[in-house]
């Protein structure tokens, strides 16, 4: 018996849409019907993916976000509304990182990781989120009421791991503050959830595999081999459903069991 996962109908807004898992998630959610607002500070992507979408038979439109300003962030969302309707599903997916030693860590670094992965992510769920609640409590007009956030965290939230561990503590952020969400606006018909992703090899990374630590780095992996982005398209679509109605609060690993 096929099965088959069907968002016809519905909008979602993803963060950091411009390459990489971003660009992965707006192609997937497409494909299953939804129409996407793709968002990123790099609006000239975005309208590539775009076109890619349309020429699909998709339904895509770019929308200008800086997820560390505040003002970006509701103008984004509010434009979104306007010109695709209410947003149905949150894919809360920017993301940044630096590598270094925890004693080598400057003011800036930590700034940097902190405003995009705690503080973007949180406003971009905080913002979205108020409109669903309004929706959910008839406070604004919508047909659907309720609502999917998917946080996107990462292995390192679970697992510290050497030279990133600012990273690893934005992304244990995340991990709690999915909790928090759940926990308040479950009752209203907001799930929010995680993905924790291992490694996955992305155009900003690709070419790291091929170095000498990128292959101590894959030698330690369980099955020596790092994932591709559509190994997440599964996790996704079924978060992202209306059969995911009792999925709320959960912290989903897709690392290929690097966290056993």
């Amino acid at each position: 018996m096929a099965y088959s996962i069907d968002l016809s109908g519905r909008v979602a807004f993803i963060t950091g849409a411009s390459s990489g898992l971003g660009a992965q998630f707006a192609r997937t959610l497409a494909s299953a019907g939804a129409a996407v607002v793709l968002a990123s500070r790099r609006v000239e992507k975005l309208k590539d993916l775009r076109a890619q979408i349309d020429g699909e038979g998709g339904d895509a439109h770019v929308i200008e976000l800086d997820v560390t300003d505040l003002s970006s962030i509701k103008s984004a969302v509010a434009h979104a509304e306007t010109e695709v309707g209410s947003i149905d599903i949150l894919v809360n997916n920017s993301g940044v990182s630096t590598t270094q030693r925890i004693q080598d860590v400057t003011q800036d670094d930590f700034d940097f990781t902190f405003d995009t992965n705690v503080r973007g992510a949180f406003f971009v769920a905080q913002e979205v989120g108020k409109r669903m609640l309004a929706r959910a409590q008839g406070a604004a007009p919508g047909s659907y009421t309720g609502g999917r956030i998917v946080n996107i965290a990462s292995m390192a939230g679970l697992r510290v791991l050497p030279q990133i561990g600012v990273y690893a503590m934005s992304k244990a952020a995340v991990v709690q503050m999915t909790k928090a969400m759940a926990l308040e606006w479950g009752r209203f018909g907001i799930n929010v959830n995680a993905i924790c992703p291992g490694y996955i090899d992305t155009e900003l990374n690709h070419l790291h595999w091929d170095t000498e630590q990128g292959r101590k780095l894959v030698n330690m992996l369980p099955r020596k081999r790092v994932g591709q982005p559509k190994d997440l398209d599964a996790v996704l679509m079924m978060l992202c459903s209306d059969e995911s109605h009792f999925i709320n609060g959960a912290i989903i690993s897709a690392d290929d069991g690097f966290g056993v």
